[in-house]
């Protein structure tokens, strides 16, 4: 693939590997064309991880170094730094940075094709890229900077835009800001100073005749044949040869489920695969035509012919818009789509609902076929033979009378494989509403698309009215049978959606029939028109608000100012370096690992003989070459680095091959057999574990007040439980590791993508039986962790450095992406029980709950995650008589680990869930009820801490005051009105949330800093850069500290050899305890210098430090910081394991589709008190991406496992993580101003998770739409919602005659109702 030869043959290491599947991005790169027939040079992104390089004969690839680089900007002249990377870098677009070249890369072939884009072509080109840390936010703001029209909301309120009503929301007494960035900073686009196209390709395109080009590889051949009659020829040698045009399709398939063909033959440089044409009846495209070509072809004809011909093309084009990412659709042809029958094809049920037809061609024939044939019997009854051929595809013009629809649903609204999606046309008899013909086809229903023949065949000859549309829904059911799934798929929710489509279908029919004939037809209500109207994703309008500086701070002092992260121009030109970035070593050896298949079972035997025998195999690791120590007892249970005799979960690592490739070693490790035999039980659910009793010790529990008796007193009591699913951290750089043994005294360089380098040091240590001080760790960066890259990434280290020691060769092991998911866990699956008590007012007086934990196979951090949940439970509330207690569970999953926000994301939204429920049981508003129990003086938490919770009343009222939230309230009021199957919920949700490790040791921190004679200055500290800028704010701090600029100080890598024993970057403590200890190494050396600058105080810098090193004065110095003075009783229930608070609220504003039980974020507004700002544009990134990811877990991130304990959700086709549709169109974010932290530095407060929980505001406007549907529809009865709350949920919340036919099985039929 060219992601390989790009990275290791060519070592430009700008494009990423991510996900290996084009699912992210990260790899993405511009292949440009030129065509000599029209001299038109095509330039188009697309995923290099699928790109085999036979493909790209004759092409030009453009990578992000080719784009610009920070050594291009030496001299003036040589300013072609480009703008892409630089705008990307100076609006705070890049955090971790890894899928920042992938950004950039799309951003630019846009630009390339389009200098001035509009917004709608913006959001498009990035649709196939993924970002896990900003939330998207900042990297359409620079990308608005390219745009040519304004993104204003075009609504002028008083002579004033939305964006510049700002002056009238915030106190005319505060110095505010809203501006993170300059726009005059940055360098005009210059398109006359892009990179020409090669004139050598150009020549060899128009003087060299095509010729047929053969590759012979290691096991494979590639042939590319030049006209139709060779390609014939040689599918009538090679019938099995699959015919590759993008390798959308076989790719993957050969990489992730090892399907393998020795021959391939592309056909993409044959003209007649290639045809367009415009008939009488229609188009005919060939079938290599791209997904992209496609869609300009149907673009064009839709503004050229009349609405009445161009129906079909219409609803195809609303299936492209959607259909995978831009990449993709740059590879993946027409041709491969229909003829793979694949059941996710969004084109092929449209296109056989159209009568397209397929002309295909064998050696000495040629015919024409319906495309609807080759799904004849609903299995996929294929008609073409396996020596015909694909030629090219006929879309017929629509007719007078004809009506043809398309619709998909899938996990997320773009770039996303369909749960169940649909094509429908129906003919009348001209001039009535009488159906002549009728077409339903509907894929992701079964194996592959299916048609619904009966149902069409009945209902020809009928009126198109409510008696049809009843007896359609009933006849569609029968006929498409769906069977059980066993990979999580819900079967009712696809059934509801078949019937749901149809619905929709008969809407958009009978409107059109009113527009033709309003006289005869009535049409549809008013309300029922909304939903005739998909969701569509427009560029976001954003506001950020911080407090200013002081005029009086000094103009060289960075701090509170928002300054662009240190590495974000690296990332932006791919310069910065990531671990398997790092140069090859001379013999190093790749690592692949062997993981269980079985949940629970005993190791009978292990068969390497087979693997041995693989070309470039080396090596094979066990347990048995372990030198010290491969069980880590760190509590009762131990972390396991191989597997001795016996398996836990499935993906535990029982051993693991080396070899000279990357593709050696995995084709290596599939050939590794291992015998079982099955033990029991296997325990994989928190109620499993609960029944075996299986749980991780010690169990906690947390009192105050006197519940029982106050349960006796209170006038209501509510019970109820919330399932909260767990989350893959989905960091975009996975697991990574090179160690590189130093061939003596048995040294060992371990370069590791990790949150904490000690630990990595110390289990390698442990593992190899040597000293900590001979094992070097360095950390450059981390490509994105979230906590994932803690105690997994030590055993990952160690199995590494057991087979560097074995091997005495330096040995790399980058997981793939299916790997880290199987093999890591993630945040823990939750569920909460609880029993509250309230009066009549709303005042709440008792809370008993439990909260159990699937804790998955080894203890990890599950008990510290049960503590805190604990801790946190009672978010912003006061509750006078309270008794929590938590179990963590021990079950045969993968162990789940630390993840942003550790525990409270889960009990805080149990809690706002009783809140709910209280609310409606007492009839009043959640809000009222919010700020009835909130901490309203200084108290005490349940734990006796103290707290003042001024700033958390602060926060609320002022979100409530900013989202102007009353009025919009009875705007969303007067929407649900109007609107039947669509309708609004807006929630506002408070958040208190404590920070500190609840122990001294956990958070202390150390500091090295050097100044060299010519004045510049080398920082090093024990934090971890992974995209929170905790270097370019401790730069900030050594600034101010040592009055010098941020330019003069330099930061290398965290390293065991210059900080030791440095405590883990976790909880969003970094800049808290690693600033403590800059702040003291800096100030330690500006006193050793006072009595030179005192002598000298109108000297430089550069003067004062000569003369510190002439008098022989140290000019290095180490910081240190004790850590918090932090402790927890859990005897006693109670101690001070936080240091001080911060406080937050989020007000957000959903739209939902009670058809589909999609949804939209209309708008979200978030204040938080983060004390005062180092750096208000990365606080502010941190805020915004924590949320986005919040919405993740809360709406939309769902794992699923088999029954036997498979995890199928491995990469991000089956794994949805929030994309740029996702986020809010209006998103603001405020900073509290005059906010005080004297616990920290500078007055700050610890940013990196608390935002993550106010994604619950999304769910619970979510919960407000759906109560909203059900209290119009008259259903009373309480209803439960769990996390992530996805369309699915939503849907069958949403109930209504096509849900009540699932529940009374559909065979019932009950007549659709007098709202239809």
């Amino acid at each position: 693939m060219l992601l390989s030869y790009l990275r290791k043959r060519l070592r430009l290491t700008g494009t990423k590997y991510g996900c290996g599947g084009g699912g992210c991005g990260a790899c993405t790169v511009m292949i440009s064309t030129y065509e000599p027939a029209s001299k038109k040079i095509r330039h188009y992104s697309a995923n290099a991880c699928l790109l085999p390089i036979c493909s790209l004969y004759g092409a030009a690839v453009t990578t992000v170094e080719g784009v610009g680089s920070t050594k291009t900007r030496v001299h003036p002249v040589q300013v072609r730094v480009q703008y892409h990377c630089e705008r990307l870098a100076k609006c705070h677009g890049s955090q971790c940075g890894f899928c920042t070249p992938g950004m950039v890369m799309s951003i630019y072939t846009l630009l390339r094709n389009h200098p001035e884009p509009t917004s709608e072509q913006m959001i498009a080109a990035l649709a196939g890229n993924l970002c896990r840390c900003t939330g998207y936010r900042p990297i359409l703001d620079a990308c608005k900077t390219f745009c040519k029209e304004s993104i204003c909301c075009q609504r002028k309120t008083n002579e004033k835009c939305c964006l510049d009503q700002e002056d009238d929301l915030f106190d005319k007494e505060e110095k505010v800001s809203t501006r993170l960035f300059s726009t005059d900073e940055f360098q005009p686009l210059d398109p006359t100073q892009e990179l020409i196209f090669p004139p050598e390709l150009m020549r060899m395109a128009e003087n060299q005749p095509k010729r047929t080009l053969s590759f012979h590889g290691e096991r494979m051949t590639w042939i590319s044949p030049v006209s139709l009659d060779e390609l014939l020829d040689l599918k009538a040698s090679y019938p099995k040869a699959p015919l590759l045009v993008g390798n959308t399709s076989v790719g993957p398939e050969m990489k992730f489920r090892g399907v393998f063909h020795p021959i391939v033959i592309a056909p993409a440089r044959i003209p007649d695969l290639n045809v367009v044409k415009c008939l009488d009846d229609g188009l005919t495209l060939g079938a290599a035509c791209s997904l992209s070509v496609v869609k300009d072809i149907l673009t064009n004809a839709v503004v050229e012919f009349p609405e009445e011909k161009t129906k079909v093309f219409s609803a195809v084009l609303q299936q492209l818009r959607t259909l995978a990412g831009e990449q993709i659709r740059n590879m993946a042809s027409l041709g491969g789509n229909i003829v793979s029958r694949k059941s996710t094809s969004d084109l092929n049920p449209i296109l056989a609902a159209s009568n397209c037809m397929l002309n295909l061609a064998s050696r000495g024939r040629k015919r024409q076929i319906p495309l609807r044939d080759i799904f004849a019997d609903g299995v996929g009854n294929n008609t073409i033979t396996p020596e015909e051929i694909l030629v090219s595809v006929h879309i017929p013009y629509s007719r007078k009378g004809e009506y043809v629809s398309a619709f998909r649903q899938a996990p997320r609204r773009e770039n996303a494989l369909p749960v169940t999606n649909a094509g429908m046309r129906v003919l009348f008899e001209e001039g009535t509403d009488t159906i002549k013909d009728l077409s339903i086809f509907y894929g992701g229903a079964v194996s592959t698309t299916v048609c619904a023949k009966q149902t069409c065949r009945t209902l020809i000859g009928r009126h198109w009215n409510k008696q049809m549309l009843d007896e359609a829904c009933r006849l569609v059911l029968k006929e498409i049978a769906l069977p059980g799934s066993d990979s999580g798929e819900k079967v009712d929710y696809k059934k509801t959606l078949i019937v749901s489509f149809f619905y929709r279908f008969f809407l958009e029919v009978s409107q059109s029939l009113k527009t033709m004939d309003p006289c005869h037809y009535p049409g549809i209500p008013m309300e029922y028109r909304s939903v005739l109207q998909d969701f569509k994703t427009k560029m976001p309008q954003s506001i950020q608000i911080y407090q200013d500086i002081e005029p009086s701070q000094s103009p060289q002092d960075p701090v509170g100012r928002p300054v662009m992260h240190q590495s974000g121009i690296k990332h932006a030109t791919g310069e910065a370096v990531y671990v398997d970035d790092l140069p090859s070593v001379d013999g190093e050896l790749f690592l692949a690992v062997v993981t269980s298949s079985r949940a629970h079972a005993k190791i009978v035997s292990i068969d390497t003989s087979e693997a041995l025998k693989g070309p470039g195999v080396f090596d094979i690791i066990t347990a048995h070459d372990v030198p010290a120590t491969n069980e880590f007892y760190y509590s009762d249970d131990p972390e396991i680095i191989f597997a001795r005799n016996k398996v836990i979960c499935v993906g535990q690592i029982v051993c693991a091959v080396v070899a000279d490739s990357d593709d050696h070693a995995k084709q290596a490790a599939a050939k590794v057999k291992i015998e079982y035999e099955v033990l029991e039980p296997v325990i994989l659910t928190i109620a499993e574990a609960i029944q075996h009793n299986s749980f991780f010790e010690p169990k906690r529990k947390l009192e105050q007040g006197n519940v029982d008796r106050a349960f006796e007193t209170v006038d209501n009591i509510i019970e109820g439980e919330i399932h909260i699913g767990g989350q893959e951290h989905f960091y975009i750089e996975t697991q990574s590791v090179l160690v590189v043994p130093k061939g003596e005294d048995k040294e060992m360089d371990v370069y590791v993508s990790t949150q904490h380098p000690a630990i990595i040091q110390e289990m390698v240590a442990a593992s190899l039986g040597v000293p900590a001080n001979r094992i070097m760790c360095h950390v450059k960066r981390v490509g994105g962790a979230f906590g994932g890259k803690l105690l997994k990434a030590g055993l990952l280290a160690s199995v590494a450095a057991v087979a560097a020691n074995k091997t005495s060769r330096a040995v790399r092991l980058i997981l793939s992406r299916g790997d880290d998911m199987l093999i890591t866990g993630g945040r823990h699956p939750f569920i909460g029980k609880y029993k509250v008590g309230f009066m009549k007012d709303g005042r709440i007086r008792a809370v008993d709950a439990k909260y159990y934990i699937n804790g998955g196979c080894t203890p990890d951090e599950s008990v510290l995650v049960a503590e805190v949940s604990l801790l946190k439970m009672d978010n912003a509330y006061k509750i006078p008589n309270l008794r929590c207690r938590a179990y963590a569970c021990k079950t045969n999953l993968p162990s789940n680990t630390a993840f942003r926000g550790f525990g409270f994301p889960q009990s805080a939204l149990v809690t706002e869930t009783w809140i709910t429920g209280v609310a409606d049981k007492v009839g009043l508003s959640p809000e009222k009820i919010r700020e009835i129990n909130m901490y309203k003086e200084n108290e005490q938490t349940h734990f006796k801490q103290k707290l003042d919770p001024q700033n958390l009343i602060r926060c609320w009222n002022e979100c409530m005051e900013k989202s102007a939230y009353y009025s919009r309230k009875t705007a969303v009021n007067e929407f649900n009105k109007q609107n039947y199957w669509k309708k609004k919920g807006i929630a506002i949700v408070p958040m208190k949330f404590p920070f500190g490790l609840g122990t001294r040791y956990l958070s202390q921190a150390a500091a090295l800093v050097h100044i060299y004679t010519d004045g510049s200055v080398l920082l090093t500290h024990g934090g971890i850069e992974m995209g929170q800028g905790i270097h370019t704010k401790m730069i900030q701090v050594a600034s101010r500290e040592l009055n010098i600029p941020m330019s003069c100080i330099h930061f290398c890598e965290t390293s065991t050899t210059t900080v030791p024993n440095a405590c883990a970057s976790v909880g969003s403590a970094g800049t808290d305890v690693n600033g403590m200890a800059v702040k003291d190494a800096c100030q330690t050396l500006m006193k050793r210098l006072q009595p030179i600058i005192n002598k000298n105080p109108k000297g430089t810098w550069n003067d004062w430090i000569k003369e510190a090193f002439e008098q022989s004065v140290s000019l290095s110095a180490t910081g240190y910081f004790r850590g918090y003075n932090e402790n927890m009783d859990w005897e006693k229930g109670e101690g001070q394991p936080f240091t001080y608070f911060l406080y937050g609220a989020a007000c957000s504003e959903v739209e939902i589709n009670c058809l589909t039980g999609d949804h939209k974020n209309i708008r979200t507004d978030i204040v938080m008190d983060i004390g005062c700002s180092i750096n208000p544009a990365v606080d502010i990134g941190q805020i915004e991406g924590a949320f986005v990811q919040g919405i993740g877990l809360y709406t939309m991130e769902e794992l699923k496992y088999s029954p036997e304990g498979v995890l199928y959700t491995r990469g991000p086709d089956q794994y949805k993580i929030p994309a740029v549709c996702d986020i809010p169109e209006q998103f603001s974010v405020s900073l509290l101003s005059s906010s005080q932290n004297p616990y920290a530095i500078y007055a700050s407060k610890g940013i990196g998770e608390a935002g993550l929980f106010l994604g619950c505001s999304v769910f619970f406007a979510l919960r407000d739409a759906v109560t909203r549907v059900r209290n119009e529809r008259g259903l009373k009865k309480t209803f439960a919602l769990n996390s992530p709350l996805t369309a699915e949920q939503i849907r069958a919340s949403c109930t209504d005659d096509f849900t009540e036919m699932m529940a009374n099985n559909e065979s019932a039929s009950p007549l659709l109702g007098p709202h239809l």
